[in-house]
C-alpha cells in the first residue's frame, strides 16, 4: 500500500507565509520519522561552514538520502521541523526552500513545517537543522 498525501491550505487559515502548506493528511501504510539532519557528510565531517546556504544543501541531501534508503522521496514527506541558530537566516531559509522546493517536490504543494529558533544546536558550527516525517 503506497501513501495518500494531500496537502491542504484552507482559506480559513490564510495564505501560507512561505514554501510550506497547513495542513498534510496522510493514509499509508508506513510512517517513517526522520532525525533531525545537520549539514555532516557521510563521515560525520561538518559540510559548509559559516555558509548558511551550503549547510541548508547538505540538510536536503542527507534527508534525500534518509527517503532513498526506506524507498521513499521527497512527495513522501508529510511534515517538517525546522531549527535555526539564528533569526537573521529565516529569509535565506525561505528564499533557499522557494528555490529548491518546486524540484524537490515537483510542484507548488509542500508540506507543512514548523521553524523554530533556538540558541544553538549539537554542535556551535551547525546552523540550521531539519526532521521530517513520511509516509509510505
Amino acid at each position: 500500500m503506497s501513501a495518500e498525501i494531500a496537502i491542504l491550505n484552507p482559506p480559513a487559515l490564510g495564505k501560507p507565509l512561505a514554501a510550506y502548506s497547513h495542513i498534510a493528511r496522510a493514509k499509508g501504510g508506513e510512517f517513517i520519522f526522520i532525525a533531525g539532519q545537520v549539514a555532516t557528510d557521510e563521515k560525520g565531517a561538518i559540510v559548509g561552514g559559516a555558509d548558511f546556504e551550503a549547510q541548508c544543501a547538505r540538510v536536503f541531501a542527507n534527508i534525500g538520502k534518509a527517503l532513498d534508503a526506506v524507498g521513499g522521496g521527497f512527495p513522501n514527506i508529510v511534515q517538517f521541523t525546522t531549527y535555526l541558530v539564528h533569526s537573521q537566516d529565516i529569509p535565506k531559509f525561505a528564499a533557499f526552500r522557494a528555490r529548491e522546493f518546486p524540484r524537490l517536490f515537483g510542484g507548488a504543494a509542500y508540506p507543512p513545517n514548523t521553524l523554530l529558533v533556538i540558541d544553538r544546536l549539537v554542535n556551535e558550527a551547525f546552523l540550521v537543522e531539519v526532521q521530517a516525517i513520511a509516509a509510505l
